[in-house]
């Protein structure tokens, strides 16, 4: 299972990584394990903002439907299109090309009190 050392995490399976006051979010390798196969990406929050671990959209796996949230406080200004023809992404490079949504951070500060890695694997071992 891979947990890239340069991104921070969730307790809720989510990974951030930022640049400036962009975020970039997914959920980990662990959080795409655990679902199984990924049928379907809904994500349809273009434009708003939320709040710190408010719901921003779905995925649905062949046997469930999880929430995702959002790890940090921000405005969504990209959502990852590529997921609506192939959510399988999420599957086979969920840091990469499997990525959800872009954030712009209102506190890029909020990240560093996430999990490290370290403390990501830690809790799912």
């Amino acid at each position: 299972m891979a947990t890239p050392a340069n991104l921070r995490y969730t307790k809720d399976h989510e990974w951030i990584s930022i640049e400036g006051t962009t975020a970039t979010i997914g959920i980990t390798d662990f959080a795409q394990g655990e679902l199984g196969d990924i049928v379907f990406v809904d994500i349809s929050v273009q434009g708003k903002k939320l709040a710190a671990e408010e719901v921003f959209g779905t995925v649905e796996a062949v046997k469930t439907v999880s929430d995702l949230f959002l790890p940090v406080a921000g405005t969504v200004t990209e959502i990852n299109t590529a997921l609506d023809a192939n959510p399988e992404l999420v599957n086979t490079d969920p840091y990469g090309a499997g990525w959800m949504v872009k954030v712009e951070v209102d506190n890029p500060a909020d990240i560093e009190e996430l999990l490290t890695a370290e403390a990501y694997s830690a809790l799912v071992h």
